[in-house]
């Protein structure tokens, strides 16, 4: 278990805020833009100095994780860019983006699939 301090009401509305934005562009980019794949924001952390923001992406089908998380990391910069366009009147500095695969959903599916019949 982390012992981190609570995040901040600021950084708490920052991350939604990053989320909501993030989760517009991807999918105004469309499915084709990432092999046919589903990509879905499920979570954003922001640091305390609202300098890093570590975005938690899950991929549907799971078959296309690793190729899919490789054309986001591809194309970070621009989404970074677009980002910074998104919240300029919010955010004096856009964070840093750092991509993480979610795997929660996987879990859960593996836990079903264990507790089936």
């Amino acid at each position: 278990m982390s012992m981190d301090k609570p995040a901040s009401t600021r950084q708490l509305k920052v991350a939604r805020e990053i989320q909501k934005d993030l989760a517009e562009i991807i999918r105004a980019k469309g499915m084709a833009a990432f092999g046919g794949a589903m990509v879905t924001v499920s979570e954003v952390r922001v640091s305390p100095d609202l300098s890093v923001a570590k975005v938690y992406v899950s991929i549907f089908p799971t078959g296309k994780q690793e190729a899919v998380m490789g054309l986001l990391n591809d194309n970070l910069r621009a989404l970074r860019g677009e980002l910074g366009r998104q919240v300029a009147r919010q955010l004096r500095i856009v964070p840093e983006l750092v991509l993480y695969l979610d795997t929660s959903l996987d879990y859960a599916a593996h836990i079903e699939e264990l507790l089936k019949p």
